[in-house]
């Protein structure tokens, strides 16, 4: 997501480090202490203006959540949606999800969330597709052994690559859904910015959970 660079932004995020770090490398082996209690560890990569991270940390008290967003002013507005909120549960990260194994220690993260990932269409760019199987491989050494990944999208040809790119890393599938929206798995389903605008248009939302195999 890019938009265009905002002067308040750097300054707010600076301004409240008790709910964003611009520094996750230095909470490894510590992100329980960012939070009201230990519980299971979720985290979204690509959390954009954090509508989905936030209903997820109000409709899941029981799990502490992370929303990370590597633009600095989308995390800004993320965070500044966050703040009347006041959650417990939910910690934000200005930083690329390229670093996850910097930022967790092995094995710390439950599940992971994928939402609308930039489609890097170009066949130049598939490296950059947050499902390549480099950022498998991150993710992999962060998530539990058996831990899972979810992953919503509106763009098909993202969506059969990942499949593809899932499958070949040796991922278990657990659900594929063509159509999200008209599907019983929409039931309790929390939204996106972009998901409400594509759906809004008709579009169908594509969405598969998968997990790394258990040792």
């Amino acid at each position: 997501m890019r938009v265009k660079h905002k002067k308040w932004a750097a300054p707010l995020m600076e301004a409240h480090p008790e709910l964003i770090t611009l520094d996750p490398a230095s909470f490894k082996g510590r992100w329980q202490e960012r939070f009201e209690k230990s519980q299971p560890l979720q985290i979204e990569v690509g959390m954009g203006k954090g509508q989905f991270i936030i209903g997820m940390a109000k409709a899941h008290p029981e799990i502490n959540f992370i929303g990370l967003e590597i633009e600095q002013t989308v995390a800004a507005i993320a965070l500044k949606h966050a703040l009347p909120e006041r959650l417990p549960n939910l910690t934000l990260i200005c930083g690329d999800g390229a670093g996850l194994d910097t930022y967790f220690e092995d094995g710390s993260i439950d599940r992971m969330y994928l939402n609308f990932s930039d489609p890097w269409p170009k066949t130049r760019h598939e490296k950059r597709r947050l499902t390549y199987k480099s950022f498998l491989a991150n993710y992999q050494k962060v998530v539990k052994p058996g831990g899972g990944l979810e992953f919503k999208t509106d763009n098909q040809g993202l969506f059969e690559y990942s499949l593809t790119s899932l499958n070949n890393f040796g991922m278990v599938f657990d659900g594929v859904w063509l159509n999200l929206h008209e599907s019983p798995e929409n039931e309790g389903n929390v939204e996106t910015e972009y998901e409400q605008r594509f759906a809004g248009l008709g579009q169908p939302i594509y969405k598969l959970t998968a997990h790394f195999p258990g040792e």
